[in-house]
């Protein structure tokens, strides 16, 4: 945790200093023209950023960003808390007797009841007849009888794993096992020995991992489908709305197009990356407040995995999403356009929470670690199972930044001869031409 968050202090000192010298190398002119060097600094600058702040700000400002942040913070609240309310409340086991327990098996049912999870109780009952109308009644769970059978209210299926068939199941086994153990007539120290009788030692030939993905990574891989498909619709969306009503237009004719797109993916993508940090330094957070074990064992590399795919997998698909946008002209078609675009992420995601659910990772998501359109899913299931090297999680990075830069190239020049053609959905053959 303290690693997490220096990180984090680190963080936003780097952004507050870098806003700050942005600030002091921004020109100020007070008359006169400006040269040609000051007018490409202020360009380059300039015009992204500002982009940029207006995209940010306008999805700070959506309602629909903060009510679906808010939504989130609680269904993440609502998965920590529970479990830890649910488990501070030990459920409780009353046991009916009929015939007498003696005092060391009271203490050997209430060790094998605690052992299910329960606490255990006896209640003192006259005959059978007054056992089963107390279990009928609801004021006893089951009752041992004269020590030799369990009564109960109706069988409990195996597949019942409610506190009372459990305590029940483990109270039957420990009875039956001193039955065998009395019926072979064996002395107290050969009973006791056996009693604590050991497992077998189990040695492996393979030291592969096999203790499966941690809880952490398997929300990482939701977290990022959950915000690739909303930031990247946002963006697809964005881009068609402006070309509709013409407002791009305007924009261009100040702004050229390649600022323009950059500026505006930027900005949203600052968007989600802000987002993805407010939950995750929640979770974290509420967590450690609450006393939860369900971020147990989440160390530094998990979340910084699940930033670092977050905003690779934002920063290839967004070029492709921006493109797409751009050839669009109506809401249909952007909807025609949803499904192809996201069919990569939503086979990646499924492929990773497979793999996820198995011991060790299958050979499909190893494959998809190194595609660039799937690695975001994959390669953070990998580092859950702690099963990818240093330098495979750098192939990984390496593989996907030089697809980004050939995405970025193809998608920009897509969105500078499609945004101003209207009338129709523009074609990828009437684009494709080199950028």
């Amino acid at each position: 945790m303290k690693v997490v968050r220096y990180v984090l202090l680190a963080v936003v000192l780097a952004v507050g200093f870098g806003l700050r010298r942005w600030r002091q190398r921004r020109p100020r002119h007070h008359g006169g023209t400006r040269t040609q060097k000051e007018t490409r600094r202020t360009f380059v600058s300039g015009d992204v950023a500002l982009v940029m702040s207006r995209e940010l700000r306008e999805r700070l400002r959506s309602r629909f960003y903060l009510i679906g942040t808010l939504v989130v913070l609680l269904v993440v609240a609502a998965a920590i808390v529970v479990p830890v309310l649910k488990h501070s409340s030990t459920p409780h086991v009353k046991i009916g007797v009929v015939g007498g327990l003696s005092a060391v098996a009271r203490d050997t049912l209430s060790t094998t009841v605690s052992a299910s999870g329960a606490a255990a109780s006896f209640v003192a009952e006259v005959d059978f007849s007054h056992a089963a109308a107390d279990i009928t009644a609801g004021r006893i769970n089951f009752a041992l009888v004269n020590g030799r059978e369990i009564l109960v209210s109706s069988l409990y299926s195996p597949k019942d794993f409610s506190t009372t068939a459990i305590a029940v199941r483990s109270v039957a086994t420990r009875l039956g096992d001193e039955r065998a153990l009395a019926a072979a007539h064996l002395s107290a120290q050969q009973a006791a020995a056996l009693a604590h009788a050991g497992p077998l030692s189990i040695v492996a030939l393979h030291h592969g991992s096999t203790k499966g993905v941690n809880a952490t990574s398997l929300i990482g891989v939701i977290l990022i489908f959950i915000m690739l498909s909303q930031y990247n619709t946002w963006i697809l969306v964005g881009v068609m709305e402006e070309k509709s009503s013409r407002v791009i237009e305007v924009l261009l004719s100040t702004v050229r197009p390649i600022r323009l797109l950059t500026g505006k993916v930027l900005g949203i993508g600052l968007a989600a990356v802000l987002q993805a940090s407010l939950i995750v330094a929640f979770a974290l957070i509420l967590s450690q407040a609450v006393g939860s074990d369900l971020l147990n064992g989440t160390g530094p590399l998990e979340l910084a995995s699940t930033l670092v795919w977050l905003v690779l997998g934002y920063s290839l698909y967004c070029w492709v999403y921006a493109a797409a946008g751009s050839m669009a002209e109506r809401q249909d078609q952007v909807q025609s356009l949803a499904l192809p675009l996201s069919l990569p992420m939503i086979v990646g995601y499924v492929v990773a929470l497979t793999g996820a659910s198995a011991a060790t990772p299958s050979l499909l998501v190893k494959i998809f670690a190194y595609i660039p359109l799937t690695a975001p899913f994959a390669m953070t299931v990998l580092v859950g199972f702690g099963a990818v090297t240093w330098w495979q999680f750098t192939l990984s990075v390496a593989i996907s930044l030089i697809s980004t830069f050939a995405v970025a190239r193809l998608a920009t020049g897509i969105y500078r001869r499609a945004i101003l053609r209207t009338g129709a959905r523009v074609r990828f053959r009437d684009v494709r031409t080199k950028s």
